[in-house]
């Protein structure tokens, strides 16, 4: 049986212990930081605080050490928030070996440094001189929910390590979780990412009372802007046409499942960014942390993002919505082929 850790039991890591448990082939351990998380699996096999209502399999073992989740695991997928995955990895370096994959399932960028997942991870074990890990992302359009249910759901594994690829693929996959490979890394992790920020966009059109019209025009502007940011920063235009791009994007801006596109609705009625995360319940918007790291990351790399632009004054700066959406349709007229947006 292959022995699977599983760091972070938020909806999408217990989503996806869901799916690698009723393989009924895996021994999989899932970190949980909540007590009330790991009470409740135990005693009922329900994540009655972030996905209720969705049986975890026998074969799933909850438990919040980090040392005996990581005891001989083959495969390490790490699905923590993105602001904790520097201070997580650090604690994990000393349990993880040179042949152990490792599966970054976290969307969103480290918003002091601009890192994608991957570099976060890589900067961690190899700054002690240890090993260069083996590592891949795994990204697509995935509401937990619908994975857990059980819904035909598609995703991808990016990776340098055609082995990786091939085994994650392998390990993963039924016939109701289907994971294609990628080799563009930079391009499925920045395509996860940025897309919360789009999504964002879309709640605000929302919350504003604006029609299919605009949302259609966002997505697509949206799109374009995360296909510049992510070619300047080495991924492939063709990635961004795929599940980890327009996949992704088309999910999270129209779906009813989706966090950041509900943060952005409850901006738009005008609610305080304070008031709606408290309201929360610990769950994570990713867009409201990537959107400034996106920024610094398309300034750094001198692209031009006004969708990113004006959602991080909406987020970061007390900008009002109307405004912001206002200022976007009323920039220079430029040419749709246009390199900058």
């Amino acid at each position: 049986m292959s022995r699977i850790a599983i760091i972070g039991a938020g909806a999408w890591g217990t989503g996806l212990s869901i799916v690698l448990g009723r393989k009924g082939t895996h021994q999989v351990r899932l970190w949980a930081l909540e007590k009330e998380v790991r009470d409740s699996i135990s005693s009922r096999r329900v994540n009655e605080l972030f996905l209720p209502g969705y049986s975890i399999p026998n074969s799933v073992t909850v438990t919040g050490s980090l040392d005996e989740a990581l005891q001989a695991a083959e495969i390490v997928v790490s699905v923590m928030p993105s602001q904790h995955c520097r201070g997580l990895f650090e604690q994990m370096r000393a349990h993880l070996q040179p042949e152990t994959l490792i599966v970054s399932a976290t969307k969103g960028l480290e918003e002091k440094t601009f890192l994608r997942m991957t570099e976060v991870i890589s900067q961690v074990i190899a700054k002690h001189g240890e090993f260069q890990p083996r590592m891949g992302a795994l990204s697509g359009p995935s509401f937990a929910k619908e994975v857990a249910r059980g819904d035909p759901t598609a995703i991808t594994i990016a990776s340098k390590d055609p082995a990786l690829s091939e085994t994650v693929q392998r390990e993963f996959s039924d016939p109701r979780f289907r994971v294609y490979t990628n080799d563009d890394v930079v391009g499925v992790e920045l395509g996860g990412a940025l897309k919360n920020i789009v999504a964002i966009a879309a709640g605000v059109c929302d919350g504003l009372g604006l029609g299919h019209n605009s949302v259609a025009a966002l997505i697509t502007r949206g799109l374009a802007e995360i296909t510049r940011l992510a070619t300047a920063c080495g991924g492939r235009p063709e990635t961004m046409s795929g599940l980890a791009g327009l996949g992704d994007l088309v999910l999270t801006c129209t779906g009813g499942l989706s966090r950041n596109r509900s943060v952005g609705m409850e901006l738009g009625r005008g609610r305080k960014l304070s008031d709606i995360i408290a309201g929360m319940h610990g769950m994570v918007a990713e867009g409201v942390f990537t959107t400034h790291a996106a920024l610094g990351l398309a300034r750094s790399r001198g692209i031009e993002m006004p969708i990113t632009e004006q959602m991080n004054a909406i987020l970061h700066e007390g900008k009002s919505p109307s405004d912001a959406i206002h200022e976007l349709m009323t920039r220079t007229a430029k040419s749709e082929v246009a390199l900058s947006g």
